[in-house]
């Protein structure tokens, strides 16, 4: 369980990204029942280190509050520059002792710098995962996804993914209410699926009647239905054909995806705040029965139903 973060910069690093890694793990926000973290931007030496953005960061800490992490994350970085040897080594060192290494854009090339991408599926801001792919092949670049959880070794795709990034990581040690009021002090959505498109590639129109969001939010308030692809395409009075090819230009990925995606999440709220069993849980949120229900939630979420609940379900949020 993450409880001590330590985010690793030096010159060139990205504010913006930063920034996300700060909003994400630095923010006390305990008065909302949320764990606080052992929280600090590092260096390889305390001192100023001068952002892409051309001003300069006042940095503190050290290697040494690197070495007590349970979680190293890396900003974006530049492409274009040797990574130093100590930022390596304190790289490697973090992967050797079992911490978690969390990258966001850019900063996937100090994964692959460190040789910890070899064999391991990855991604980075879809402009620069062909560069990525190029420079470390033994890597597997999947360059349409929002980030990639291969614990200990998680990647982040560009900006806005990395706090998607970070939502799934405390959404998995804390669980799904804890992951859903950090995303509302942020003013985000509180879960993009990691294999979620990057970006759609065909703009969502502005008008409200030719847009599926009418659809989409009759579908979350009916889970528990049979909603297969031709109901729901004749509902939003489209062929089925449109209806799939619009709901991946709208919302980066497919009816049964997204579906699965939003009954995985409701199992999780009903797995939290409920005692009802695994096999009304399961028929509430749409799967029909608890092996249903164990087989996409295993698959979504690494562990069962049972283990879930016995992990988060009616116990009070721990505070560090």
């Amino acid at each position: 369980m993450i409880r001590d973060v330590a985010v690793l910069v030096y010159d060139g690093v990205a504010p913006f990204e930063l920034g996300v890694l700060c909003e994400a793990w630095g923010i006390d926000r305990r008065d909302d029942g949320v764990p606080s973290f052992d929280f600090a931007v590092c260096a390889p030496q305390p001192g100023p280190v001068r952002t892409s953005a051309g001003f300069d960061l006042v940095v503190e800490h050290g290697a040494d509050r690197v070495a007590q992490a349970d979680l190293v994350a890396l900003p974006a970085m530049p492409r274009d520059a040797e990574v130093p040897a100590r930022v390596l080594g304190l790289i490697r060192d973090a992967h050797e002792r079992g911490a978690r290494l969390l990258s966001v854009c850019s900063g996937a090339f100090l994964l692959g710098a460190a040789g910890l991408l070899d064999g391991r599926r990855c991604t980075t801001h879809w402009r620069y995962a062909d560069e990525l792919a190029a420079r470390f092949p033994a890597a597997i670049v999947d360059p349409d996804v929002l980030y990639v959880d291969a614990d200990p070794i998680i990647t982040g795709a560009g900006s806005a993914a990395g706090l998607d990034a970070c939502l799934h990581l405390i959404r998995k040690d804390f669980g799904a209410q804890v992951a859903s009021t950090v995303a509302r002090r942020m003013v985000v959505p509180p879960l993009r699926d990691g294999g979620q498109a990057q970006f759609v590639r065909s703009a969502v129109p502005t008008c409200e009647a030719d847009t599926l969001s009418p659809i989409l939010t009759w579908m979350t308030e009916n889970l528990e239905a049979d909603l297969t692809v031709e109901a729901l395409a004749q509902r939003a009075l489209m062929s089925t054909r449109t209806f799939a090819r619009r709901f991946r230009e709208e919302t980066g990925t497919t009816p049964h995806q997204w579906l699965t995606h939003q009954r995985v999440l409701l199992a999780e709220q009903l797995l939290e705040e409920t005692q009802l069993s695994v096999e009304e849980v399961a028929r509430r949120s749409g799967f029909g029965n608890a092996a249903a229900l164990r087989h996409h939630f295993t698959r979504f979420r690494g562990t069962s139903p049972v283990s879930y609940r016995r992990t988060f379900g009616c116990t009070v949020v721990p505070t560090v």
